[in-house]
């Protein structure tokens, strides 16, 4: 797809990172990471990410990433794959393009490794990533990697290929200024962990869509979720914000890595097998499984 034709399908619905899946031995296991892939692009997402962050993105080699963009791309039919891509710049560069060649539609930058660095470096890192791609490249703002309003502007004045901005920041001011700056060049997503929570208030600043990371296993009510806030039904969103979303987010607190943790479990409970999440992250404790598995028949009930 073109950089154009990614942009508008991006932002044309909701989206969502599905985990990479491993074996015990926590090698990748891509024949059950095609059959959650491919069952899950029967929900209507508008893309997919593949090794995005809830994919385990920083566990994984260049070489990985590359094969889990294959084969996402080989599962899910006409819905876009967008490969994850960061750490410094050689390393991103050469990420691209590995993403690339393995079929990706589109691709997402996620903050380069470790070090704070003022806006012209981040200019540098960014540009250098998009010059080495035809790929439409989205800029995930997090973390040490924080672009402004005017670095944003800079980047899309000299990077044709630069499609959207994903903030995960939570800077709402941050957010409205790239949004009144940039008008309709970018496309403009929700990247807090557990969106959901922030997506009605995100909505009023311009940021219209939002990658759902527990579409990986409750895909229907995420989908009910993003139908009621584009509506404007307040009723519905609260009512599924009480009933999933706000115990779901308490138990995700419970320990640092969780919002990657918790998300995996999710997808094994219901029944698609994706193995350990990789060290540095844990997987959740038993009894917290159990207090998952409560929310998700309660949200399927």
């Amino acid at each position: 797809m073109s950089p154009e034709e990614i942009k508008s399908r991006v932002g044309s619905g909701l989206l969502s990172f599905p985990v990479t899946h491993f074996t015990e031995e926590l090698g990748l296991n891509l024949e059950s990471y095609r059959r959650h892939v491919e069952w899950l692009s029967g929900f209507e997402a508008a893309a997919l990410f593949a090794a995005g962050g809830t994919g385990e993105f920083f566990s994984l080699s260049p070489d990985e990433v590359g094969q889990v963009t294959r084969a996402a791309k080989e599962a899910s039919g006409d819905v876009p794959i967008i490969a994850g891509c960061g750490y410094g710049t050689s390393l991103a560069v050469e990420t691209a393009r590995i993403v690339e060649a393995a079929g990706a539609d589109g691709m997402l930058l996620l903050p380069h490794y470790l070090m704070e660095a003022p806006q012209e470096g981040i200019f540098a890192h960014v540009k250098a990533v998009c010059d080495s791609t035809g790929l439409g490249v989205i800029l995930y703002n997090r973390a040490n990697s924080v672009a402004n309003a005017d670095t944003v502007a800079r980047l899309a004045e000299v990077c044709p290929n630069l499609i959207g901005f994903k903030d995960g920041t939570g800077k709402v001011d941050l957010v409205r200024h790239v949004t009144a700056r940039l008008g309709d060049r970018l496309c403009y997503i929700g990247g807090m962990p557990t969106h959901e929570l922030f997506a009605e208030g995100f909505n009023g600043v311009g940021v219209t869509t939002y990658s759902s990371a527990v579409f990986n296993f409750v895909p229907e009510l995420a989908q009910r979720f993003y139908r009621a806030l584009r509506a404007g039904d307040r009723a519905t969103m609260e009512e599924i914000l009480h009933r999933f979303f706000f115990p779901f987010a308490a138990l995700r607190d419970r320990k640092a890595g969780y919002p990657v943790s918790i998300i995996k479990a999710g997808v094994d409970l219901v029944g698609y097998t994706p193995g350990p999440v990789r060290p540095p992250l844990v997987d959740l404790a038993p009894d917290e499984r159990e207090a998952l598995r409560g929310l998700i028949e309660a949200a399927q009930g």
